[in-house]
This record gives C-alpha cells, structure tokens and sequence, in this order.
C-alpha cells in the first residue's frame, strides 16, 4: 500500500485507517464480550475505549521504535501466528464464558470456578487494556503501523511518526469507544426489560465471540478462505454490528409480548 508523502494527506489516511481498524470483527467481539461480563461494573460502558487505548499504545510503541530504527527492521512472519492465536483464544473463552451464564446459570454473569476466577480479574480497567495491547501484537497491525511511520519520520522524524500514532489511536478511539457504550447501553436496556431479553443478548454475545474464533481458525486452516477474507474485514465488522441490533430488537419484541 503506497501512502501519500504530503503530511496532512498522510494523517487523514491515518485517522481512517484507525476508524476502519476498529471495525474488525474480532475487536467488536471482544469488546462486546467484555462488556457484557463487566455489566454489572461502573467501567463497563468504556471497555471498548479502555481496549483501543491498550490497542493504540502498542501502536505508538511501533511507531517510535520504526522512526528511531528507521526502516532497517521488518515485521516478523511469526507475528502472524501470535496475533491471531491470541485474538483467538480471548475470543473462545468470552464466548464459552457469555454462553455458560446462559444456560448455566440464573442471571447473565459469569459463574463457576473457571468463570469467577477470570470475571474477577476481568474486573479492572487495566485488564481490558491489557487484552487490547495484546491484540495489536499482530503481523496486520505492526505491519500497517510500520508503513505509516516510517513515511511519516521520513518527513519529520519521530515527533511525525508518534503523532500518526496517535491519530490511528483517536481513529480506534472512535470506532471501538462508541461500540462499547453501545453495547453496554444494549445490555442496560435488556437486563431492565426481561430476564429473558438479558438472556437472549448474553446469548448472541458469546456466539458471536465463538463465531469470529471458529471463522479464525477456519483462516489459519485454510489458506484459500484466508485470501477471500481480505479486504472484507470491514463487511464483517458491519455484519457483526447488524447481528447484534437486529438480535436485540427481536429480543425486546418478544419480551414485551411475554410480560
């Protein structure tokens, strides 16, 4: 991807680069996940900011670390496999956590051994932006935030390169943050309407995290699926948003109906 030379052309490719990042399935997953454990929490409604902020620290590390290196250094392939073994394996257990409280349980939390243990630790902010530091040790994100940094310090060294950091970050700010009060104002909403309208939504949350991972698994698999999934990472995010809205008017109907 050739990116322009001129510095406020440059930032806005940035800015959009980060907006459309946000938009990835697995970052929606995983803050909806997250989200819906921390329900009962204060924090709750800022999880999708807390993770980009986790996310978009990385990114301004990469950023610095590019400038000062000045391009000798390249992405290691291994990244690849780091990154999406990560997302992947975050993704399983927020779904099989969302789905256990469904059945398993008579309100939408996380219960048992297994599931207090990690909820428990799932409870502080820090956490959430631990989880998203991880998700950017990815070949995808440090390959795209070495490109826009080494253009970027080529025309003014580090302080450009940090600051093209820093918009890719408000870009995912942006995105993620307004997907987690979403989210969390979805839940509100269920939890106070029906315990069935909370379960239905806990469901759709923990499939949808099991949905990504398998379909991230099923990329790792089969190389030929991983080639038709480029450059569809946005469609899927949108798809993901859909799923969620329309599962959660449906739920509101029914439970409506029945109480």
């Amino acid at each position: 991807m050739d990116l322009p030379r001129d510095f406020f052309a440059l930032g806005l490719i940035v800015i959009l680069l980060g907006i459309r990042h946000g938009f990835d399935a697995d970052h929606l997953a995983t803050i909806d996940g997250l989200t819906r454990i921390n329900a009962d929490r204060r924090f709750s409604r800022y999880c999708g900011l807390l993770f980009s902020l986790g996310h978009g620290a990385v990114v301004m590390a990469i950023a610095l670390a590019v400038s000062t290196i000045a391009g000798r250094w390249q992405v290691p392939q291994w990244l690849e496999s780091f990154g999406s073994g990560t997302s992947i394996f975050f993704l399983m257990l927020l779904g099989v956590l969302n789905l256990h409280a469904v059945f398993f349980s008579v309100h939408a939390h996380p219960v048992g051994i297994r599931g207090k243990h990690f909820a428990r630790h799932a409870a502080s902010p820090g956490i959430v932006f631990l989880i998203g530091a991880l998700f950017a040790i990815s070949f995808d994100t440090i390959s795209q935030a070495a490109l826009f940094s080494l253009t970027a310090s080529r025309q003014g060294g580090w302080e450009n390169a940090l600051f093209m950091g820093l918009l890719f970050m408000s870009g995912m700010l942006f995105t993620d943050g307004l997907n987690g009060l979403w989210i969390s104002r979805l839940i509100r909403r269920s939890d106070q309407t029906a315990h069935f309208a909370s379960k239905s939504m806990t469901l759709v949350v923990g499939s949808s995290s099991l949905l990504v991972a398998i379909f991230g698994m099923m990329r790792l698999a089969f190389p030929g699926l991983d080639l038709w999934s480029e450059g569809k990472s946005l469609a899927f995010g949108l798809l993901l948003i859909a799923l969620v809205a329309g599962s959660y008017a449906f739920t509101q109907r029914v439970a409506r109906r029945i109480s």
